[in-house]
């Protein structure tokens, strides 16, 4: 009778769905960390959502589709596509922004962008079509919404332009306080750019929003360039998942290698891919896998400094600055977290 009672409930607390929460080695239970992920879904937002989907750490509740790497319709079908692919339906995307805030014009796709994630934003990979559409509600609306339900639970984490997280702050100015973490891949302090000498891609595609939301006195972490260019997937690392045998093993590394040949016909040189996105998921609920720089900072939108991220002169000696800027990054360590949950995905699906 105690083994049956004990395997009742060894299938209750283990078994995938019936808890939420895990047992730290102290005997505690340690709370998932509700998130909602802000794509603009090229190949890096792809190796993001997986890693998000991973970590034990996170309970991922929503997507909000943007623009950059591809058009927002697009992003929005290429993350519907990558939740089935990996067998989580249940995840709802919803539609964001699909322009800069000071654009009239519908946004167009830049050339370079498809140099770096294919026509399809993922590498001209061919991914099973999702059955799925996105959600009528907004996604502005999604996470003012989650916002209010989940509070200090919920983390956003957004790794293309500032639109959607502008444009919330906007329509409810508390959202700033009412959430745990803000978290942005995006910007560059010691680095150079990656589409002028001082701008990077996510920032470069909306500074209008990005200089709102760093001046907004919102608390957020700044994951740029000058960590995300250290932290670098090989061919190495996709040929092991490939070898998984796997579909999404395969489709995943056939992206990836995309993504490195990319990389290495640019002037970057890095024979690798930069983690960017996967970075700032995983800063999220690791932090202590970064050193920052706390400062007020602003964005650039002259045409001389346009996307430029740099600390506000005259405050810097101003108390309780609101930016984190990331400028060091345990590589050995996220490159760990990163390969070993990934794979245990991919293997799995």
């Amino acid at each position: 009778m105690k083994i049956l009672i004990y395997l009742i409930s060894f299938i209750f607390f283990c078994a995938p769905g019936f808890a939420e929460n895990k047992e730290n080695t102290n005997g505690t239970m340690e709370k998932k960390v509700k998130m909602i992920l802000d794509l603009d879904t090229g190949i890096d937002d792809a190796l993001a959502l997986a890693y998000a989907l991973a970590d034990p750490k996170i309970e991922l509740i929503g997507i909000v589709a943007s623009y950059g790497n591809v058009t927002t319709e697009k992003s929005a079908v290429n993350s519907l596509n990558i939740l089935n692919l990996l067998h989580r339906k249940d995840i709802p995307v919803y539609i964001g922004a699909d322009k800069a805030l000071n654009k009239e014009d519908v946004f167009t796709v830049l050339d370079i962008s498809k140099h770096i994630h294919g026509e399809n934003g993922v590498g001209n990979v061919k991914i099973p079509e999702s059955p799925r559409t996105a959600e009528k509600q907004s996604g502005v609306d999604f996470m003012i919404e989650s916002a209010k339900k989940y509070g200090k639970d919920l983390y956003i984490v957004a790794v293309g332009p500032s639109t959607n997280l502008t444009e919330a702050i906007r329509k409810e100015p508390e959202l700033k306080n009412m959430v745990g973490k803000v978290v942005i891949m995006g910007g560059a302090l010691i680095v150079k750019g990656n589409v002028s000498l001082v701008a990077e891609a996510n920032i470069h595609q909306d500074p209008f929003a990005a200089n709102e939301l760093f001046i907004s006195g919102t608390p957020l972490t700044m994951v740029g360039l000058d960590v995300t260019l250290r932290t670098l997937l090989t061919k190495k690392e996709t040929r092991l998942w490939r070898e998984l045998g796997t579909v999404s093993g395969k489709i995943f590394a056939d992206m990836v290698d995309f993504y490195i040949e990319a990389y290495n016909k640019s002037t970057h040189e890095l024979k690798g891919c930069g983690l960017h996105d996967p970075l700032a998921v995983a800063v999220a609920v690791h932090p202590e896998l970064v050193k920052v720089l706390t400062l007020h900072m602003q964005v650039g939108t002259d045409e001389k400094d346009w996307g430029r991220t740099v600390a506000i002169t005259e405050k810097l000696n101003d108390p309780d600055p609101n930016v984190s800027v990331c400028v060091d990054v345990k590589v050995d360590d996220f490159m760990k977290f990163f390969m070993d949950h990934l794979t245990a995905l991919f293997k799995a699906n």
